[in-house]
Order: C-alpha cells, then sequence, then structure tokens
C-alpha cells in the first residue's frame, strides 16, 4: 500500500560545530503548489539553491518555511587559540624593550591584546556549509517521517468515511424499489377516489414519466465508482490529494442531484448524510500531498 503524505508538519534539528550551534527549522502547511520561504544568515545565503533543490527532490506540494540560526556555543565559553612562536618573539622583544628602556615588562592581557597572538578557533566555510547540509538531511529525514505519520492517520480517516458513504449508496438503492411502487400506488389510488374515467394509455406514461424523474440507479451507480476510485488512489498513495480534491467533487455533485430527486424523507435523509460526509473528507484532504 502506498504512503500518504500530509503537508503540515514540523521538524527541528540541532548540532553543534567547532565553535557555532546550528538550528534547522521546517514548517509546513498546506499549498497548492511547492512554495519555499528561506531564512538565512548571510554567512550560508550561498546555499539557498542547494536546499531548494534538495526540498523539491523530497516534497510534492505544500507551503514550506525554512529557518537555519548559527549561535555561538554557551556552553563552552570564549575559546582563544595561542601562536606560540609569535608569543615566544613577542615576549623576548618585551624583555629587551624594558632593560633598554628601564621599564616594566607588558601584563599578559596585554600580551593577549597584541595582534597575532591568540585568535577564536577557525572554522572554514566549506566545513561550516558542510554541517548546514548534513543538518538540513536529518531535518528533512524528520519533515519526511511526521508528514508520513500524519498522512497515515488521515488516510485511515477518509477510508472510514468512504465506507460510510458506501453504506448510505447501499442503503439508498434498496430503498429506491419500494418508494417507487408505493408512489405508483398512491397516484392509482387517488384516481380510483375521485372516480373518473382515464385513459390507461396515459395513465401508463405518466406513471412511467414519474418514476424516470425519480429514478437514481445512474447517480447510485456513479457514487459506487467514484468509492472505488477513492479506495484505488489512497492504496496507490503518493502526492494523491489533488486527485481525492477532484473526486469529492464529483461525489458532491451526485449526491445533490440524489437529494433533487429525493420523493421521501428517508432519501432526503441519506442525500444530507453523504453530504456531510463528503464535507469532512474534502477538509482532511486538504492537508493531503
Amino acid at each position: 500500500m502506498g504512503t500518504i503524505h500530509s503537508m503540515t508538519a514540523f521538524a527541528r534539528e540541532n548540532s553543534n560545530t567547532a565553535r557555532d550551534v546550528l538550528t534547522i527549522e521546517l514548517r509546513t502547511v498546506n499549498h497548492r503548489y511547492l512554495d519555499c520561504s528561506f531564512k538565512l544568515p548571510d554567512s550560508i545565503r550561498a546555499l539557498e539553491p542547494r536546499l531548494r533543490e534538495r526540498l523539491g527532490k523530497t516534497l510534492a506540494r505544500g507551503k514550506v518555511d525554512c529557518f537555519v540560526r548559527i549561535q555561538q556555543g554557551a556552553e563552552r565559553g570564549p575559546s582563544l587559540s595561542i601562536n606560540h612562536e609569535n608569543l615566544d618573539a613577542l615576549v623576548q622583544a618585551s624583555a629587551e624593550v624594558a632593560e633598554a628602556m628601564a621599564t616594566r615588562e607588558p601584563t599578559a592581557l596585554e600580551v593577549l591584546q597584541f595582534p597575532g597572538i591568540c585568535s577564536p578557533p577557525e572554522q572554514s566555510e566549506e566545513a561550516l556549509h558542510k554541517a548546514v547540509l548534513g543538518l538540513f538531511e536529518d531535518a528533512l529525514a524528520t519533515l519526511a517521517a511526521n508528514r508520513s505519520r500524519e498522512g497515515e492517520k488521515l488516510s485511515h480517516m477518509v477510508g472510514e468515511r468512504i465506507g460510510q458513504v458506501e453504506q448510505q449508496v447501499a442503503s439508498t438503492r434498496q430503498l429506491v424499489p419500494t418508494l417507487q411502487q408505493r408512489q405508483r400506488d398512491k397516484v392509482l389510488a387517488r384516481i380510483k377516489e375521485l372516480n373518473v374515467d382515464v385513459d390507461q394509455g396515459r395513465l401508463e406514461q405518466e406513471l412511467v414519466y414519474m418514476a424516470q424523474k425519480s429514478d437514481v440507479d445512474e447517480e447510485l451507480d456513479r457514487l459506487d465508482a467514484h468509492v472505488s476510485e477513492v479506495r484505488r488512489t489512497l492504496k496507490k498513495g503518493g502526492p494523491c490529494g489533488r486527485r481525492l480534491d477532484f473526486l469529492m467533487q464529483e461525489l458532491n455533485r451526485e449526491a445533490n442531484t440524489l437529494s433533487s430527486k429525493s420523493t421521501s424523507s428517508d432519501t432526503t435523509q441519506n442525500s444530507v448524510e453523504l453530504k456531510v460526509l463528503i464535507e469532512q473528507m474534502r477538509e482532511q484532504i486538504q492537508n493531503i500531498e
């Protein structure tokens, strides 16, 4: 059985580099097409085309917001790298200057502030980009798993409702012959009460015409066909939200026709129940990719 994906999901992943903490958030909601929006720090702005391409290979529809934050790792505290070669040279030079000028030697803090003595740990652009791309893959995998999990719930809900639609169609099909016979008997009884002579040929024509107007076999057959197609689409899986939405429109059209041809409160109630079930499915299908 194919996998159904929801378009509504969220994922967040964090990782530590040598200097920073990376955070990536992906949020998706339903949308007619795939629409991606990125909020990236300037240091990784060049990665946007690659991130957009990767999203396009994984997602078919949905509005996607991608947030990437790069923060200094506070828990690690400041970290400095000492250039010992420059430090040795500076200490020797400071001692010679202090002896020649009879002044004090520089303090440790003053030495640290001298250019070239210490620097924060370096992180190359290539290393940062690699870390971001790796974390993005993790976030995308989490997002896909969440979309799949939500999609399974939506598929189950639609499957239950389509089963109830099938039951309503079967119930209506059983009622139709009885209702048509009841309608015929009512007309004949009324004519008998009026005690008038009628043209039997003309009467039969009118009764046939009346039966044709209330005949809903075609509508019921089409409803059954749409029910089968919904089940086939759910079983196939994949990006099927648009097709399911189209099928909901077709189901609703037949339910409306069924309602307009109704000749009793029973069939009217069945038509109303059909419309309620179809609307419940349609609302959920809006979130299916």
